[in-house]
């Protein structure tokens, strides 16, 4: 987990930017700091390295994962499955559909471009943040970046939006081929012992939501 909702699990930082720390610690949220504040990392992580990912992938929320551990989430969550197959199954919604299918014709959108383009407005904003949720958790889009909206001068302006591509964008296709090589119990079984060597007491069923079965 990124921060300050460790659920049970593990956390890089176990408490919320709101509390005070149970110890000392150089962490300081919330001061654009990038050596410490927790905030600026998750980008660093995206612009600095290539083993790492950073999305919203445990409970709905976001967290770190590496290249090593990738494969086995995504033989629990994917099943070697396309994402038509999930939609054909049921168990991809609609609405995340809609925006899946702009990565069709785009390698990296940003998010304020996949509600333009995706014909999102105010009134269906509750029903897009899950569907993006449901798309990260799902492992079919995961964050790479972020970028700046551009004016019709093509000048920068406001906050910086978080950018999107497909995971197998992001991984390339031996991560994809790694995860179809392992199975389903092979993959839980392995991240169980996983989290129990990172917290000897973590809660089976907190577990099995973490993993996503």
């Amino acid at each position: 987990m990124g921060g300050g909702n460790h659920e049970g699990i593990y956390a890089i930082v176990p408490w919320n930017w709101q509390e005070a720390p149970p110890y000392e610690t150089p962490v300081r949220w919330h001061t654009e700091n990038p050596e410490t504040d927790p905030w600026e990392w998750r980008m660093r992580v995206l612009n600095e390295r290539d083993d790492n990912a950073y999305s919203k992938l445990f409970f709905n929320k976001s967290g770190y994962i590496t290249k090593e551990w990738y494969p086995y989430f995504l033989a629990v969550r994917r099943g070697g499955r396309s994402f038509n197959e999930d939609y054909q199954n049921g168990t991809v919604s609609h609405f995340a559909k809609r925006i899946y299918e702009l990565f069709e014709q785009n390698d990296v959108l940003p998010l304020h471009i996949i509600k333009q383009e995706g014909g999102f407005g105010k009134e269906d904003k509750s029903k897009f943040d899950r569907a993006i949720t449901e798309l990260q958790m799902k492992m079919y889009i995961t964050m790479c970046g972020n970028a700046r909206k551009l004016s019709a001068k093509g000048a920068e302006y406001g906050w910086s939006s978080t950018m999107f591509c497909t995971v197998e964008r992001f991984w390339g296709e031996r991560v994809m081929d790694r995860a179809n090589n392992i199975t389903r119990d092979e993959a839980i079984e392995k991240i169980t012992e996983r989290v129990y060597a990172l917290n000897p007491n973590a809660d089976i069923r907190k577990i099995n939501k973490f993993i996503g079965v």
